[in-house]
């Protein structure tokens, strides 16, 4: 049938188009579809920062750190896989990342953060560094006098996003995929063993679903019975004018690009409509000032906001349904981090048709189940 596929990906932003590519490289034998709203979708992947980001993640949960890590060491080899394919390259860069401390109080706090996340039981150590003021200067020269110290992990990086987005379509297309944008899904069914996906388009059915939908897997996820408890934050975002080359490192609020551009981005809002705030974007610009005091002299050209997706403790959910067999999710708000991991792990393992439980089980949406007593 022309609209029957061996899998169907909901969601056509990183989280989904990183899962078909993954899936049509498995097995190119695979039928496999997206489908994506279009150029309407609420993207998180057209309003992320862009960061391949290690430190900091995993307090609380310190197997998400290990999966961070383990992202963080398949992107070089993802980002030239998909150069090879599309010729697009990414401009994946892994030079460390910094975050920087505007005072004695926020290092302290800093350092505290990562000594507790590295105390953690389970807990994959990676290197890292609590620096002062000169050590800093001496690795970028040009942040400003209040800048009392930094936290340093050489794991961390970032890419160009948006040229991220289009070399996944690109490379998902060219691998096989079928893109169905302004595809919907409205409603999900299970009946037979197969699925029966309703979209404004007409039916389209598939022998296994992977929702990756982003904050539209609330809505999905009981429709093949998985719970997928996520939430709208928005974040906002200021873009300077390209200017010379400063900032030889990502610091985890600012970074310059592969074009030139400074990005700025310093927010969480509890919030469900990406608008563009000015007391916020003024925050933002305030502190990066502070940090690098040449962003003063820069022009911003745009800014905007978008939203994240954030489950209740802020870690990824990874799940399989059990009274719909065939039917997965995949939900993060660290599509960039993940991309890699999402092509090369979580692909394979629903190609296979099973999340092994030794990768995947303490990211099932059960852990929000668990009684306090247990």
């Amino acid at each position: 049938m022309a609209n029957s596929f061996d899998v169907v990906v909901i969601g056509g932003g990183l989280v989904g188009a990183s899962i078909a590519y993954g899936l049509a490289k498995t097995d190119p034998r695979t039928t496999v579809a997206v489908l994506d709203e279009g150029d309407i979708a609420l993207r998180a992947s057209r309003g992320n920062f862009a960061l391949v980001w290690v430190q900091s993640k995993g307090v609380g949960m310190p197997e998400y750190a290990g999966w961070t890590v383990r992202g963080a060491g398949l992107w070089p080899a993802f980002a030239a896989q998909l150069k090879a394919e599309t010729g697009l390259d990414v401009c994946l860069q892994q030079p460390g990342g910094f975050h920087l401390a505007l005072s004695d109080t926020e290092l302290e706090r800093r350092a505290n953060l990562l000594q507790r996340l590295h105390n953690q039981p389970r807990m994959q150590r990676y290197d890292y560094e609590i620096m002062d003021h000169s050590r800093v200067k001496a690795m970028m020269p040009e942040i400003g006098p209040e800048v009392v110290g930094a936290s340093f992990c050489p794991l961390d990086g970032h890419v160009n996003s948006l040229r991220l987005f289009r070399a996944l379509h690109t490379a998902m297309v060219g691998a096989g995929v079928r893109y169905l944008p302004n595809h919907p899904a409205e409603s999900i069914a299970y009946e037979g063993g197969a699925f029966r996906i309703t979209t404004p388009k007409g039916e389209i059915r598939a022998g296994k679903v992977v929702l990756a939908a982003g904050n539209g897997n609330a809505r999905l996820g009981p429709m093949v019975g998985l719970d997928v408890p996520v939430r709208p934050q928005r974040g906002q975002v200021v873009v300077t004018e390209r200017t010379q080359p400063f900032l030889p490192h990502p610091v985890v609020t600012i970074r310059q690009s592969d074009e030139g551009t400074v990005m700025l981005g310093d927010s969480v809002e509890e919030a469900v409509e990406p608008k563009v705030g000015l007391p916020i974007v003024s925050a933002i610009a305030e502190r990066a000032v502070r940090m690098f005091p040449r962003i003063g002299g820069l022009n911003v050209v745009r800014t905007w906001a978008a939203l994240r997706v954030m489950t209740k403790d802020g870690f990824p959910i990874y799940d399989q349904s059990l009274s719909c067999p065939g039917a997965f999710v995949a939900t993060c708000h660290s599509g960039v981090t993940l991309a890699a991991t999402h092509a090369f792990v979580v692909a394979p393992a629903i190609a296979a048709g099973r999340l092994p439980a030794e990768d995947f089980e303490v990211f099932s949406a059960r852990r929000f189940h668990v009684s306090a007593a247990a």
